[in-house]
């Protein structure tokens, strides 16, 4: 048998997987992370934060609508992971590069699931990925309990950006949800464009009566004081009982690991304390 038959029958009946990955987004590396496969990531993006040892063990050569194609392909990977449309023109040119890359575009919480499934699989790593999920997933239905008998359901709103108003990130909603808050912007979570839930009149805010809001500008600062200050909005039941909150982007705006742990029961604190605190004074859910 010629050499190079006995090495391609090797390599490939054996379970190898990708060994050199670019993660261009911090979600894909939270998860390779958290399942102890770590040692592929090659490259991660500028704005990884968790785990906080991925910024000093790894390379940086993305932010997140650009990134460092000389870099990347210096790296030599055999897959590259991309998140969304947002990031496009990037994977076009790895592409046309020759890299192979897989451009995942999770929406929703069991979309977040399905994505760490599929990236488990893609590197022979089904089982850890299934017990990891587990985890998450027995967290989640502990939350579900504790709020499923909530006397009182308050009305959130959630803001991803200020100039213009973004709300109605799918996950972040279907969370809210089941932390037992209403969401006001309900029908914004069927849009995955950002510039399809820009919220054309503030005032429809004040007019949904929010009792809670919490905002996560993306990576800036939230500012309560100056939503407060909003032309209209002194009137707002959150403004009036100044429940007013920040969640930082990293924990609610990342759709992964981030958002299905530290995100959520950030949520849980926020609506949880809120109910607790109105619970003798509120009408019941369904009537709020």
């Amino acid at each position: 048998m010629p050499n190079f038959a006995s090495t391609f029958l090797r390599h490939a009946t054996a379970p190898r997987g990708p060994q050199r990955i670019v993660c261009m987004t911090e979600e894909t590396t939270e998860f390779l992370y958290a399942i102890g496969e770590e040692s592929r990531i090659v490259g991660v993006s500028g704005y990884t934060v968790r785990p906080p040892q991925a910024r000093h063990d790894k390379p940086r050569i993305s932010a997140f609508t650009s990134a460092k194609i000389d870099k990347i392909l210096e790296l030599k990977p055999d897959l590259v992971l991309a998140f969304s449309d947002m990031q496009a023109d990037i994977v076009a040119a790895l592409i046309r590069a020759g890299v192979a890359v897989h451009t995942f575009n999770q929406r929703s919480v069991t979309e977040i699931f399905d994505m760490m499934h599929l990236l488990g699989g893609m590197i022979g790593e089904s089982e850890k990925t299934a017990r990891y999920t587990s985890t998450l997933a027995e967290g989640l239905q502990r939350i579900g309990e504790e709020v499923k008998d909530y006397p009182v359901c308050p009305r959130v709103y959630f803001e991803e950006w200020d100039t213009p108003q973004i709300s109605g990130i799918q996950w972040v909603s279907e969370l809210v949800e089941w932390c037992g808050g209403v969401d006001i912007f309900p029908e914004l979570r069927v849009q995955s464009l950002g510039k399809n839930r820009i919220i054309a009149d503030p005032l429809e805010v004040v007019r949904r009566s929010p009792d809670i809001i919490i905002g996560s500008w993306c990576g800036k600062k939230f500012r309560p004081e100056q939503v407060a200050a909003r032309e209209g909005w002194a009137d707002v039941p959150a403004v009036k009982n100044k429940q007013l909150f920040e969640i930082k982007s990293p924990i609610i705006l990342q759709p992964g690991p981030a958002v299905l742990t530290d995100g959520v029961q950030a949520l849980r604190r926020i609506i949880g304390g809120w109910v607790q605190a109105r619970s003798q004074s509120l009408p019941d859910c369904q009537s709020h």
